[in-house]
């Protein structure tokens, strides 16, 4: 089932770039910030905003802002791509649900490995005791 979100969802604005670049770095805007409310975005289903706001983590901001920072590429429209999949991809990712984890017992072998592991550790601990006086 593949869903869309509305553009107007989406706003973007340009910034200028660090790092390296020349005097090109001084001019043009070339960075893109991305914002896209998740909080209030009415084309996400309840429990894909809630894995979206606990994926993107320290990206969020405060208000329930998606903000993600684009500028790898030296042009405007390469950053907006870039920021735009970006997103689309966190999305991709927050709508596939989790796999529900299932109960498993160890294995025998496991049980004797581990009680294996205490015995021997017991028998090195054992070994730290008071030392018998010979006389």
């Amino acid at each position: 089932m593949e869903r869309t979100f509305d553009e107007t969802e989406i706003h973007e604005t340009f910034i200028r770039a660090s790092g390296p670049g020349g005097q090109n770095i001084n001019k043009v805007a070339t960075a893109v910030q991305l914002r896209f409310d998740v909080r209030h975005s009415p084309s996400l289903p309840e429990d894909v905003r809630a894995r979206l706001i606990r994926l993107a983590g320290k990206r969020v901001n405060a208000e329930g802002e998606l903000i993600i920072q684009a500028s790898r590429f030296r042009t405007q429209e390469q950053n907006r791509a870039d920021a735009r999949a970006r997103l689309i991809a966190l999305i991709r990712q927050a709508a596939t649900p989790p796999k529900p984890r299932r109960m498993t017992k160890p294995s025998r072998a496991a049980k004797e490995r581990r009680l294996a592991g205490k015995k021997y550790r017991g028998s090195v601990k054992v070994l730290r005791g008071r030392v018998a006086r010979e006389e």
